[in-house]
């Protein structure tokens, strides 16, 4: 599989805004101005869809939210698509979204994760596009911490140029931010320390390979379908594969990750990438220990505690992209090129 990747975003290019799962409730409104007005600041012009209502757990029926999200891919004056956040069910939008138009067209950036993930990992391996797992919309505003970059940084990177990300050693340990009460808050706490992790095995770790993953809980439902099928990507080598929990405790996740292994998502994988979660573990059962239960007979590398999931701050990977993980006692790190 060829990757395409789009273009880098200049000053002036139009950036779309729409909710293919959840919307925004009015008491948050406010957050959203807030992270538009960000998005702004960088010198772009912001257009919002009509698909953003927040009264209920989906924005609009399956067949609308997927027509606007096809139709702002699909726009050549929109340079890169980015949801509110995830949400529940954007599973239900494969059936309705046109990949083939989307795949002829010229590519654009499609950002986010949670729910967001169900839709990025289908459309790279189903077109070839490359998409941003990163933070979304309402995080935007949130500083980034030295070390990682923003979805901002990756859509504008050089074409070709490898940029690297390094763990902060510290995270947010605290539930849900009051945006309802600070609608513009712009530092995220990260009150709590640790780096990355490895689970499997005692070691340095130093692998290469393209970037493919999501959420646990939303895209296992998409395993041994055509929308969750690697082999196009693996055909050009070995895969970095990472995965993160956001909710269900630990057995939920071991039966989730059991389920895509059997299913042949981790066939080609020189690494697996876990997430940092706060989701809860089972009385006989971590959340570490789920993923090596799953995943443990593959005999690669597992990295734990990666700054890709739920948990604040966000390190941006490239769905499509080539990686290269690094890990040892001195070092942790992750290079990304767009080639």
């Amino acid at each position: 599989m060829a990757i395409r990747y789009p273009r880098p975003l200049r000053p002036g290019d139009r950036v779309g805004v729409t909710s293919p799962s959840s919307g925004v409730a009015g008491p948050l409104r406010a957050r959203l101005d807030a992270a538009i007005e960000v998005v702004e600041a960088h010198g772009y012009e912001v257009v919002v869809g009509r698909c953003m209502d927040g009264t209920g757990h989906v924005s609009a029926p399956a067949a609308e939210r997927a027509a606007e999200l096809t139709r702002m891919l699909t726009d050549p004056a929109i340079r890169a698509v980015v949801p509110p956040w995830g949400g529940e069910t954007a599973i239900d939008l494969m059936p309705h979204l046109d990949f083939e138009a989307i795949g002829r067209a010229e590519p654009t950036w499609l950002v986010g994760y949670s729910d967001m993930s169900t839709v990025l990992a289908p459309l790279t391996l189903l077109t070839g596009v490359a998409t941003v797992h990163g933070n979304c919309l309402m995080e935007t505003p949130y500083r980034t911490p030295e070390g990682l970059l923003s979805w901002l940084d990756v859509v504008a990177a050089p074409q070709g140029g490898p940029f690297a990300q390094t763990p902060p050693g510290r995270h947010h340990t605290g539930g849900r931010p009051d945006w309802v009460g600070d609608p513009g808050m712009r530092e995220m706490p990260l009150d709590g320390k640790g780096g990355w992790r490895r689970l499997d095995a005692d070691g340095d770790v130093d692998v290469e390979g393209r970037l493919i993953g999501g959420c646990v809980e939303t895209v296992a439902p998409l395993a041994g379908s055509r929308y969750l099928d690697p082999a196009p990507l693996a055909d050009d080598g070995p895969l970095l594969v990472y995965v993160e929990a956001c909710e269900v405790d630990a057995l939920a996740i071991a039966r989730h990750l059991h389920g895509m292994r059997l299913a042949g998502f981790f066939d080609r994988a020189a690494a697996v990438l876990v997430g940092r979660t706060r989701a809860p573990d089972a009385p006989t059962l971590t959340q570490h220990e789920a993923v090596l239960d799953a995943l443990g007979p593959l005999g690669v590398p597992i990295v734990a505690d990666v700054e890709c999931g739920h948990v604040a701050p966000y390190l941006p990977l490239v769905n499509g992209a080539r990686g290269r993980v690094v890990h040892t006692a001195a070092r942790s790190e992750i290079v990304q090129v767009l080639d």
